[in-house]
């Protein structure tokens, strides 16, 4: 290796291009507000709420009644918390509530013939969650 072939990094005269040099800030609003690491620029807020005028939300769509089964028969004494009848959501959904569900019993599960099991008595933990997705959970059975 020559030294043609090295790169300087002595900060010489190959490092004085700005590519920035041609651009104008025309047009170009300054704003006062602070820049952190979030989104804060007025162009991404709806113009109902960047106007002041307040933003009608939409009511909860109430996606329907789900049963909350505890189970232990054929489990070899372990109880299960089960939950089914879901209505109108596919295999993808309920794998992302059953992983919500795991994260916040912290114990396992899965989605087995429709319905989503987690492990353990875990039937108010995975009734939040169920409320938080605009389900109707209903305790059933023992």
């Amino acid at each position: 290796m020559t030294n043609r072939d090295r790169i300087p990094t002595d900060g010489g005269t190959s490092l004085t291009h700005n590519p920035f040099a041609k651009l104008s800030t025309e047009g170009l609003s300054i704003s006062s507000e602070p820049v952190s690491g979030t989104n804060t620029s007025r162009e991404s807020v709806p113009a109902s709420r960047a106007s002041g005028e307040p933003v009608a939300t939409k009511p909860k769509k109430n996606r329907g009644r789900v049963d909350i089964l505890r189970q232990t028969a054929g489990r070899g004494g372990k109880t299960v918390t089960v939950v089914k009848n879901f209505v109108g959501i596919g295999l993808a959904e309920k794998e992302k509530l059953a992983k919500a569900m795991q994260r916040a019993c912290g114990t396992g599960g899965t989605v087995k013939d429709g319905q989503i099991e987690i492990q353990g008595d875990k039937r108010e933990e995975v009734a939040r969650i169920l409320t938080e997705a605009n389900f109707r959970p209903v305790f059933a059975g023992g």
